[in-house]
Order: structure tokens, then sequence, then C-alpha cells
């Protein structure tokens, strides 16, 4: 059996990376967050323009007629550039419209020319709410829409490279997009895209950690060279391949339909967001007082990965929605593994 991803995949990861490299370079994402603006438009435009938004879209449709491996490869890269773009949301939106069979709106997506949101809890903010002009509603009883035909204010946020804002949504005035299993089907996706963002930052700052390991000299040596410092790399580098290995396992299962997707979604969240800490505390750890700097791109990464752990559920939510998937399992005398 065939762990790694295709020939096809690495050449759409090479890809990304290198639009990614010339149109979300740390120069230009810290450029970013000194303006008021709630995303990159000329990366955008690009990513529409190389189809990355029709990614999982059929070709009749107008999309690549890929599926959410490929997704999960594009958001790991946009993740590692800590890249200013809505394509999260709006992949997940052109999904539960999709199910609904609404073109119109999946059309506007498509071509960018309609921004979306996803609000997966009432009582979080949601990512580019304030710039959306349709929300994405996760609620009790399923999926909503609702045209924002008054958008929110731009709240204060840690992560610069994402704008937030505090949705109220009135289910009287939304439109219903599906019951309990289109919620199911968007909490699953929600988790793992955002566990894939979790990964490629996480991976990014264990690239600074090494970087700057080999280059910082202490005591006439490299600090790379010293067993605590070479001891703490190796602990961040098996944190990073154990989210790489849930994040492309729940990827393939949310593709392919597979019974077990709700349990990869929630396994993925729960590493993703409990490695990403542990790696982000080493990379500062690693850097010393610099990590801590405006200066340094380090803070990037940090803060993107904390807002990536409390979205569509933390690892202490995803625990106890993966007892509820594994206790019947458990109860009836079968394997949970």
């Amino acid at each position: 059996m065939d762990f790694d991803l295709t020939e096809d995949q690495l050449a759409l990861r090479a890809g990304a990376s290198e639009l990614l490299d010339d149109l979300a370079s740390p120069a230009r994402v810290r450029a970013h967050t000194t303006t008021d603006a709630p995303f990159d438009r000329a990366l955008w435009r690009a990513m529409v323009d190389q189809g990355w938004l029709g990614v999982e879209v059929d070709e009749s449709g107008g999309g690549l007629g890929l599926g959410s491996v490929e997704v999960a490869v594009l958001v790991e890269e946009l993740g590692r550039h800590a890249a200013p773009a809505p394509f999260v949301p709006t992949v997940l939106a052109l999904d539960a419209f999709a199910g609904a069979g609404d073109d119109a709106w999946v059309g506007l997506l498509l071509t960018g020319d309609a921004i979306a949101c996803v609000a997966w809890d009432a009582d979080a903010p949601v990512p580019y709410a304030p710039s959306a002009d349709v929300a994405i509603v996760v609620a009790d009883d399923g999926v909503y829409a609702t045209e924002l035909t008054e958008r929110p204010r731009r709240e204060p946020a840690m992560d610069l490279t994402r704008e937030l804002g505090w949705l109220h949504f009135d289910a009287s005035r939304a439109r219903r997009l599906g019951g309990t299993e289109a919620r199911t089907r968007l909490l699953d996706r929600g988790a793992t895209f955002t566990s894939a963002d979790l990964l490629g930052s996480a991976s990014r700052a264990l690239d600074l950690a090494v970087e700057y390991a080999k280059d910082r000299v202490q005591f006439g040596r490299p600090i790379g060279s010293f067993q605590a410092v070479k001891h703490r790399c190796a602990d961040m580098l098996v944190d990073v391949e154990g989210m790489r290995s849930t994040v492309y396992w729940a990827a393939w299962c949310i593709g392919v339909g597979d019974a077990e997707a709700s349990v990869a979604a929630s396994t993925a969240k729960i590493w993703c967001g409990d490695a990403s800490k542990r790696v982000m505390a080493s990379a500062l750890q690693v850097h010393g007082g610099i990590g801590f700097t405006w200066e340094h791109d380090l803070h990037f990464f940090l803060k993107r990965a904390q807002l990536d752990q409390l979205s569509f559920g933390d690892a202490s939510a995803h625990r106890g929605r993966l007892a509820s998937l594994l206790r019947p399992r458990v109860e009836a005398g079968e394997s949970v593994v």
C-alpha cells in the first residue's frame, strides 16, 4: 500500500509553493498586516486563475475535478506561508452550496466574485466575516446560509493574517442547506482542513528553528550541535510527521466517503491541536529572545496556529466527540482501531 502523495499531487504542491513563494513571501505577508485590507487581493486573484477554488468541483462545472487530498495539499502550503486569503471558508462554502444544489452561489464563489465565511460556533468570532458576502452557519439542527447585507465590524485579533468579526445569526432570515448529515460533513471537512493549515504552520516553524540552530553560534559552536537543542528539534519533527499522517488520513477518508471520516477528522484535530502547541513552544525556545520579537517571522505562524487550534473545535472538544463516536463500538465489544 502506498501512503505517499501521487506524482500529480506532488506537482500540485510544487506549483502551489512556487506561487506562494512569490505572492505570499514573508515580506508581502508582513506588508499586508500593516494594512486594513481583508486579504491579499493579488494573491486571491492568482489562486482563482490557477483554479484552486474549484479543486473539488467537477470539470464539467468549471473545476479541476480533484478531491479533498488535493485541498489539504493546498491548505498545507497556505499554512506554510501564513497566506492571507480566505481559501478554506470558500472551499467549505462551495461544498455546502453544491450539496444543496445552489449553482448560483457556486458560480460566484468559484470565480472569486463572492467571498464566504463559515461560522462553526455561535460563541466564536468568524474569520473573514467583515468582508464576506455570504455566511455558512453550523447550527444544532443543520447547516444554514445567510447573505451578509450588513457585515460585522472588524475586531482586534492576534492573528493579523486573517480578519475576525462577530456574526449574529438569525435563523428566520437564513436558508437551510441541510440537516445533520450536512452538519457532520461540514464539521469533518472544517476540522480536517484547519488541521492541514496547522500542519503547514508547524512544518514552517520547524524549518525556521532548524535553520536558526545551524546559524546561531554560542560558545564557538552552532547551537544545533548541543544535545538539548538537537533533541528539541527531533521532537518537533516527530510531532510534525504525526500531524501529517493524521491530516492526510482524514482528507483521504473524506474524499472517498469512508465510514471512518468523522473519527479521522477528530483524530487529526486532536493531534494537530496538541502537537502544534508543542512545536511552536519549542520553536520559540530554539530561537531564544528573537523569536518573541515583531521583526522575526516566527510570530506569524505562532499566532495563526492559535486561531486554528480553536477553529472547528479544539482538541478537548474533539476528544469528547471521538469518545462519543467510539463508545458504541466499545460497548459492543468491537475494535476501535
